[in-house]
């Protein structure tokens, strides 16, 4: 038994196409080249959730380790940039505030930004904490630029300002992209086939398993055909074939703490210039959220199915966006939690099957890029180690609930009235995440630990937004004069106000940097009737089969 499992790695088969499928088969085939056999099995008949289009900056780290190219990626996938993320009515309506990727202002070692900017509040001096966020500014107009690039012959803006307090490398723009997301699968699976992968189509019949270790063995299609391999990812989407419907892994359900089970998802013509940013706009029963591409507006209302119906929710949605659609909206109903294991046997699940936070601070697409991250890291070339697998399953496990917590934060911190939003106003927390709450209201403390996704930033101006008023702050800050903390908050501002007066619009850099041709449109197109002729199927999240 025990030669079973510490067998090496040499053949992977992957389970299951779509964006977590696609990434995880180009990341294989680059990093380990001609030491792996690497087969993913996937059918066209078996339809996808194919709603992720927002992400976050640690993309383009990924990207990099994979050697792909920004201008060629975008243009393939009909990309645009993100600044950011617009919170709308979230404390209550009327209320708005940018969650953006960029640093906020220079702190000390003792304390950070944040506090002298309260206490400059105390003293009377007037301004909004975004202000000293290139990221945000620029959101709040809709530029955007890279350092040194020009549009229409002109160099746009430079981050040599000569001497101000804020140094050159702090006003670089971080950002990431929204694109489409069967573009983007397309795209991948393009770079690993070239890189060696086999694609397999069909749909998987049976699991196979080792009668003692009770190791997966190989997948049996409905054609008969059998794949054999050492290490089994499951891409399959909240069906999790391997991971569940195989192993029995078991799901840890958070409902409890966010109450959204369903989403109705809609993809229309675009109705104006691309917006650098994510809209997420509170509606009575949930969220509705509005992603700018370049060829088209993803949207979609996110909802519990005990505040508002499916017909509400689709009417809601049609309603609020009204320009022309192109695919009738589609249900997708989902379960937040985690999968009690990431990593069961000699089975890594990834994207869906792994278990799924709903889209509120676009992380989905980065938990499956860290998943595979992780797995490139702890690869087991020489034979599969429990400390390795618990390590693994350790890390997946902090991080969901990480990103679990930031988005009850959101949900929690309001003040509105309707009865799913008192639900959660008073519900009770998660025991570190009530904790990081009282310690930005005693002492505008925000704290992040080592590996944690949020940094402070994100937690400061979440907090802020979503209105808890910290009742002290650090006093140091009480010892500059006023006339230094003047200087301090012009060394800041000015530069960033005139970066972002130097910027294009963001739709005028998308159309000079990457603009997608007309064939990626309608590849985008052609995917969308084929997924109506599909049967109408969407991939359940989170435990049920295909709804």
């Amino acid at each position: 038994m025990l030669d079973e499992v510490k067998r090496g790695i040499r053949k992977v088969v992957i389970a299951g196409g779509g964006t977590a499928g696609w990434v995880a088969a180009c990341a294989l085939t680059h990093q380990f080249r001609d030491l792996l056999e690497v087969t993913l099995v996937e059918s066209e008949q078996i339809g996808t959730v194919g709603v992720g289009e927002s992400t976050i900056p640690t993309i383009r780290t990924f990207h990099r380790l994979l050697g792909i190219d920004e201008r060629e990626f975008m243009s393939s996938v009909a990309a645009s940039f993100k600044l950011s993320i617009s919170f709308e009515n979230w404390l209550r309506p009327g209320q708005r505030y940018f969650h953006p990727f960029g640093l906020t202002g220079l702190g000390s070692w003792a304390c950070e930004f944040h506090h002298f900017w309260l206490d400059s509040l105390r003293r009377g001096m007037h301004s909004e904490l975004g202000d000293f966020c290139l990221e945000t500014v620029a959101s709040r107009v809709d530029r955007f630029s890279l350092p040194g690039h020009q549009v229409g012959g002109a160099q746009q803006w430079s981050t040599r300002w000569g001497k101000q307090a804020m140094s050159p490398e702090r006003l670089e723009v971080n950002y990431a992209y929204h694109f489409d997301a069967g573009l983007y699968a397309a795209y991948m699976r393009e770079r690993a086939e070239r890189q060696g992968l086999v694609r397999v189509e069909g749909k998987i019949r049976q699991v196979r398993r080792h009668p003692d270790t009770g190791y997966v063995e190989a997948l049996v299609l409905e054609d008969g055909t059998v794949l054999e391999g050492d290490l089994f990812i499951d891409c399959t989407g909240g069906r999790a074939v391997l991971s569940e419907q195989a192993l029995g892994t078991g799901y840890e359900d958070w409902n409890h703490w966010l109450p959204s089970n369903r989403a109705v998802a809609l993809q229309t013509e675009a109705d104006g210039p691309a917006v650098p940013y994510t809209r997420a706009i509170a509606h009575e029963a949930g969220w509705h959220w509005k992603i700018a591409l370049q060829h088209r507006i993803g949207c979609g209302i996110v909802f519990s199915d005990a505040y508002m119906s499916d017909d509400e929710a689709t009417a809601k949605l049609l309603a609020e966006n009204p320009a022309r659609p192109l695919r009738d909206p589609w249900i997708i109903p989902f379960r937040t939690g985690r999968r009690r294991k990431a990593w069961n046997k000699n089975v890594v699940a990834l994207g869906l099957a792994s278990g799924f936070i709903e889209p509120l601070e676009s992380t989905s697409i980065h938990l499956t890029l860290s998943g595979v991250a992780r797995l490139l890291k702890l690869f087991p070339a020489d034979g599969i180690d429990e400390s390795m697998v618990q390590r693994y399953n350790d890390i997946s496990r902090a991080e969901m609930e990480h990103v679990r917590d930031f988005i009850i934060l959101h949900y929690h911190l309001n003040q509105r009235d309707e009865p799913m939003w008192q639900q959660v106003r008073h519900m009770e927390l998660p025991a570190d995440l009530a904790h990081r709450i009282r310690m930005f209201r005693d002492r505008a403390h925000a704290s992040q630990g080592e590996d944690e996704l949020f940094r402070l930033d994100s937690w400061t101006h979440c907090m802020l937004g979503q209105g808890v008023v910290p009742k002290a702050h650090h006093p140091l800050t009480r010892a500059l004069p006023d006339d230094a903390m003047q200087r301090l908050f012009d060394g800041i501002r000015q530069p960033i106000e005139r970066a972002v007066a130097a910027m294009p619009s963001h739709q005028q850099f998308l159309d000079s940097y990457c603009k997608a041709p007309p064939s990626a449109w309608e590849l985008m197109y052609e995917r969308a009737r084929a997924h109506a002729r599909v049967t109408g199927k969407v991939a359940g999240v989170g435990g049920g089969l295909t709804t």
